[in-house]
């Protein structure tokens, strides 16, 4: 297959939106670990502290999921430009390397957003509400 400016280029506007919304759920995240930090230093509770330290899980990952991404949207550059010099044997390369950051930071992701799904059933848990597993 022959590689083209064209195919790099359409990885931009899927890492910019994945980008884009990793952002977003980092944002509200902090906003969260900040809430539960005034609500730790107005009573420190064994709940409140398993949150922090799912939310610092969590906090990990998506700084991971986030230089990941960033590191496939610079690969998809470096690619357009060793197309340009007519480079395709590296072109090639860069450009699977590009493919690859990208699908770890899906993975990621994903196993972010598994976190999540925890954290909210076990919050639920705490209110009494029970959760049907299908």
């Amino acid at each position: 297959m022959e590689l083209t400016l064209s195919i790099p280029a359409l990885l931009f506007p899927a890492i910019s939106l994945s980008m884009l919304a990793y952002n977003a759920r980092y944002l509200a995240i902090a906003a969260l670990i900040r809430q539960l930090h005034k609500q730790y230093q107005e009573k420190a509770s064994r709940g409140l502290g398993i949150q922090v330290r799912q939310l610092e899980k969590r906090l990990k990952i998506i700084k991971n999921m986030q230089a990941v991404a960033i590191l496939s949207f610079l690969f998809s550059a470096i690619t357009m430009f060793l197309i340009y010099i007519e480079q395709d044997f590296w072109a090639n390369l860069i450009f699977g390397i590009s493919l690859l950051a990208l699908m770890v930071s899906l993975i990621l992701s994903l196993i972010e957003v598994q976190l999540s799904t925890n954290s909210l059933t076990i919050q639920l848990a705490d209110m009494g509400v029970k959760i049907e597993k299908k």
